[in-house]
């Protein structure tokens, strides 16, 4: 049986180079190359056709969740497991939607993240335990009989909102949109309030249910 090809993107050198180490030591496990960006993470994936390609969710560029959305869309037998540093990461959401089939903490044991990797391209999904809580309680607020409504939105803020869905930090959606981020951070509480949310992962949430993305890529 051939070994599992995997792709790593991260922007930290230290921290790839951990992450080759540790996965070589794995007779069933093979990294085929290492991306330093989206950018290069989807470029690198379409020439060398890995099975599982681990992703840092914050990197230079179109950033992790976008790059993942772009893979899946080109290459959708790969396999993506996002990596994050905070169990309250605020891109989990984007990710689930961008087609990601893990997610993960950075510090995660070894033996757990190689167990992810070859459940991930057995077609399983894998979520860290401490964020999987997280998962159930922010769908269950959203699955509420009442649904908020869209119609109090303005054009700026739906724009602001499919953003936010897709991954993108404030600072990247103030230069998207030509706006400071003062104004960003604005333009999302007032999101807030009108749809009656109560986190910026629950807007993410909210934009993907009700068909709120954009999923034409980014230029």
């Amino acid at each position: 049986m051939r070994p599992i090809k995997v792709l790593i993107a991260d922007d930290h050198t230290l921290f790839r180079q951990g992450l080759q180490r540790l996965l070589t030591e794995s007779d069933d496990l093979v990294v085929v190359g290492e991306a330093v960006n989206g950018e290069e993470a989807v470029a690198l994936a379409r020439q060398l056709e890995p099975d599982v390609a681990l992703m840092d969710v914050t990197m230079p560029g179109i950033g992790g969740v976008e790059a993942a959305r772009r893979m899946r869309q080109a290459q959708p037998q790969v396999q993506v497991i996002m990596l994050t540093v905070s169990d309250k990461d605020e891109h989990l959401f984007a990710s689930i939607k961008a087609g990601a089939h893990g997610y993960l903490l950075k510090n995660a044991q070894r033996a757990e993240l190689i167990e992810a990797i070859r459940r991930v391209c057995a077609g399983e999904a894998i979520v860290a335990p401490a964020m999987a809580v997280r998962l159930i309680e922010e769908f269950s607020t959203l699955s509420q009989p009442a649904e908020p409504e869209t119609d109090g939105l303005t054009d700026r803020e739906i724009e602001v909102l499919r953003l936010v869905a897709q991954g993108l930090g404030n600072k990247q959606i103030a230069a998207e949109l030509n706006l400071s981020e003062h104004t960003v951070k604005t333009h999302l509480r007032h999101i807030l309030d009108k749809l009656h949310l109560r986190s910026r992962a629950q807007a993410a949430a909210y934009a993907a249910r009700t068909g709120l993305i954009d999923h034409s890529p980014r230029r």
